[in-house]
């Protein structure tokens, strides 16, 4: 068969191979991944500004902020419209419970609080209501916020400061008046915009005073606030200008009305009589009436039916008096009325007689600190698909309230039901908790939106498992921290940051620790805290680098660069901000190594004062006065190298002086140098004899020719032999003086006076540049200038030591 016509059966088009049986068709990629084989989702980030940052929020090394590009930096943020407000007010709403409508109770003996409240607002005027837990404020702050709807051009805004800070409810503030999606201003440009923003603020739950207090109201001078608080709340300031509203119970009259409503009957004589007892227990809130109109509720259906509560598990507990064998003459069973302690404190006996999905819901409640979670993660959390219902029996017992767009158990419900046993599975039911947090904040198709919404719940599940179950808080904290990023819930995000800081400690977890400290850094730099952003992103790359992650550490090094920019420094190490090595400062001249090249011999005693070593031009080609005294070993690879050059240097320097030594043993006894000769000045031209070059086979003639200038056309030239002039020198010396000076002399310029003797203009720049070859020039003090800067010339009693700024720093001086 021809090689190119191929087979019916690599094509699938043959149902059967060569010997006829049938062959099992090849299995196919699927055209829609989604069906069975779904493909592997990609990490979540979001992008967004904040100040004039660009920040990357990377779930998986980390988030990466850059300077924010000027084409990409949004504009002033607009107002939202009375329509778009409205639609925000609906969604920020607390969430309808399933099944029928519950009744909606009235406002009694609030109707004077009401219209005073509404007075003070329309004037501009601030109000600070103060009322115990249970006592109606949020039902009272429900009604003043319809009356207000066209007092202010900004509307009314709804606001929950349960456990917030005065920097995040201005950002809340921020957000429910201006359309800016994605964009977090940073401090000074929050003000400004909360400056201008002129509206009634409705804020529930607030948890501080005194000079926070102070803060968030002198930020809006344009608003009207009504603050509802408990009176354990800090005070405001004297100076704060806020109205005090006390808000107390309610009358007997009004707890028996209220009873009414709620039980959705009149009551009979004994029943009042119950009701007047627990008004005087209860002071009169209003909540624990509502919680006695459910008790009287579920005692009418037992009266109807002794059964209907055995579904939930719940057994009729009947009086002494009453038989269960033979019912009473009206139909009725006798079920009497709670006890006063129930009625008190109703939350267990309530809770007994409801459905097994609502028990396990507060179990979860209690195991979470309180929170509620949304009823649409009921179902998963508790395994019942009908789940979501158990909130309507919780809401229309009393025994949860709505706080801003959630719920969460009502006063004093949390300690009276981990009395009757619900918190025995705590940490079981926080861990479940927790493991389906973990799961929801990290798929895909959840919103970073929907996970700030079930910030409380998911920070409840991290705070009760950062010390027993710290690799599961480890996994939520490192799920939904970055969502809350995403979603600019940067309280919430901090808070996770922390407990999961503290629960990867804990754990062992060194990955995930600098996984937090970094993000805590980052959050630092996008706050202007440069002390803790530096400390963060230190302790992050530190972390990092014994693990050997390159990708943190660079992601890291970038953002400590920013801080560095911002606080007028460098990065520690010095590094760019990509973590590549910052150079040194360049000269226009080249650097020779800090200290000039070694001395070939060391002193035999040390000086008196202090030296500077030089290295001579004719010692170290290409080399310039030193520019300054920095180590040679800087941290750096350009000064390791010069540190090497120098190391290499000294060691030819030496091999060359070891070469002139012996070869001076050949040389006559007239033309080495005596010991007992000394240095001595010479009147004629001022320098030292010592100092002066000798002619040998490797200098040149230091006859100045007949018009008596060294340097001229006149001056004779070297024999071709190379052999030593006889002639004697100027200053009268012998001439014969061996010398240790490499060939090498400078071809620009002469290097002029010895540097025993300073000059008039010292430079800092040389001019003469060396060579590797000797010229005919002479190497005499010339007439002009000098230009090279004065050394420090050490005393006649240290021989061994260089001095000389013309000759190389390993040969011996003059004795």
């Amino acid at each position: 068969m021809d090689p190119t016509n191929h087979r019916p059966e690599e094509y699938d088009h043959g149902g059967a191979g060569h010997d006829g049986t049938a062959r099992p068709p090849r299995p196919r990629d699927p055209l829609t991944p989604d069906f069975g084989q779904p493909a592997p989702a990609l990490a979540r980030t979001v992008r967004l500004v904040s100040g004039d940052f660009m920040l990357t929020v990377n779930p998986v090394d980390g988030s990466e902020i850059e300077p924010c590009p000027p084409g990409e930096r949004p504009a002033r943020p607009a107002k939202r419209t009375a329509d778009e407000r409205a639609e925000l007010r609906r969604a920020a709403a607390p969430p309808v419970p399933p099944g029928p409508a519950l009744p909606r109770l009235p406002l009694l003996e609030r109707q004077e609080e009401r219209e005073r409240l509404v007075r003070l607002l329309a004037r501009g005027r601030s109000v600070r209501l103060t009322g115990p837990a249970g006592s109606g404020r949020t039902a009272l702050l429900d009604a003043v916020a319809d009356d207000c709807a066209g007092l202010a051009p900004d509307g009314v805004v709804r606001l929950c400061g349960y456990r917030k800070t005065p920097g995040e409810l201005l950002h809340d503030l921020f957000a429910a008046v201006h359309h800016a999606p994605l964009y977090r201003p940073e401090r000074s440009q929050l003000l400004e915009l909360v400056h201008d923003i002129g509206a009634v603020v409705i804020l529930d739950d607030l948890e501080f005073g005194g000079a926070g207090l102070d803060e968030l109201l002198d930020a809006t001078p344009e608003c009207a606030f009504l603050l509802s608080t408990t009176p354990d709340v800090a005070a405001p300031s004297a100076d704060s200008r806020l109205e005090e509203v006390f808000l107390a119970g309610l009358g007997r009259g009004s707890t028996l009305e209220l009873l009414e409503r709620a039980v959705g009957r009149v009551l009979d004589d004994e029943e009042a009589n119950w009701a007047g007892d627990l008004w005087f227990e209860s002071e009169g809130l209003p909540l624990r009436f509502v919680q006695a109109g459910a008790l009287l509720r579920q005692r009418d259906q037992l009266r109807a039916d002794p059964h209907a509560f055995a579904e939930h598990g719940y057994s009729l507990q009947t009086s002494p008096q009453t038989s269960t064998d033979a019912p009473p003459d009206d139909g009725d069973t006798d079920i009497p009325l709670p006890s006063l302690a129930d009625g008190a404190a109703p939350a267990a006996l309530l809770a007994s007689r409801l459905s097994s999905s609502a028990r396990d819901t507060l179990k979860f409640a209690v195991a979470l600190g309180g929170e509620l979670p949304h009823q649409a993660h009921l179902p998963a959390l508790v395994g019942d698909t009908h789940a979501d219902a158990a909130l309507a029996e919780l809401v229309g017992c009393a025994l949860v309230t709505a706080v801003g767009s959630r719920y969460r158990l009502a006063a004093g419900v949390r300690p009276q039901l981990e009395a009757s046993g619900y918190a025995d599975e705590a940490a079981e039911y926080a861990r479940t908790a927790a493991q389906h947090y973990a799961w929801w904040a990290g798929h895909p198709s959840v919103t970073p939106e929907r996970v700030a919404a079930e910030a409380d719940a998911v920070q409840a599940a991290l705070a009760a498992l950062v010390t027993s179950e710290s690799g599961a808080a480890v996994l939520l904290a490192r799920t939904a921290a970055p969502a809350f990023a995403g979603g600019l819930h940067w309280g919430a995000w901090e808070r996770a940051l922390r407990s999961g800081q503290e629960a990867a400690r804990n754990a062992g977890e060194v990955a995930e620790e600098a996984y937090f400290h970094h993000e805590l850094g980052i959050l630092a730099l996008c706050g202007g805290l440069l002390d803790r952003a530096r400390a963060e992103l230190e302790a992050s790359i530190g972390l990092r680098g014994a693990l050997a992650d390159k990708r943190g550490m660079i992601s890291g090094r970038r953002a400590l660069a920013l801080v560095a920019d911002r606080s007028g420094g460098t990065p520690p190490g010095g590094r760019t901000a990509a973590g590549e090595e910052v150079p040194d400062a360049r000269h226009e001249e080249s650097a020779s190594p800090s200290g000039g090249a070694p001395a070939a011999f060391a002193p035999t005693e040390p000086p008196t004062e202090p030296v500077t070593l030089v290295a001579g031009t004719a010692a170290v080609p290409g080399a310039g006065p030193v520019p300054s005294r920095r180590s040679i070993l800087s941290g750096t690879r350009r000064n390791l190298v010069a540190a090497g050059a120098g190391a290499l240097l000294a060691a030819v320097l030496g091999t060359v002086v070891t070469l002139g030594a012996t070869s001076d043993n050949d040389r006559p006894e007239h033309d080495r140098v005596k010991t007992e000769q000394s240095a001595r000045e010479d009147r004629d031209d001022g320098g030292l004899s010592a100092d002066e070059s000798p002619e040998d086979s490797t200098s040149r003639p230091r006859d100045p020719g007949e018009d008596g200038v060294v340097g001229t056309a006149d001056d004779p030239k070297p024999s071709a032999s190379g052999t030593p002039s006889s002639r004697p020198s100027a200053s009268g010396d012998p001439s014969g003086k061996p010398t240790d000076e490499p060939t090498g002399e400078p071809t620009d310029k002469p290097t002029g006076k010895p540097t025993g003797e300073p000059t008039d203009k010292p430079t800092d720049k040389p001019t003469d540049k060396p060579t590797d070859k000797p010229t005919d020039k002479p190497t005499d003090p010339p007439t002009t200038p000098p230009t090279n800067p004065p050394t420090t010339q050490a005393p006649p009693s240290s021989p061994n030591t260089s001095t000389s700024a013309s000759g190389p720093a390993g040969s011996p001086p003059a004795a």
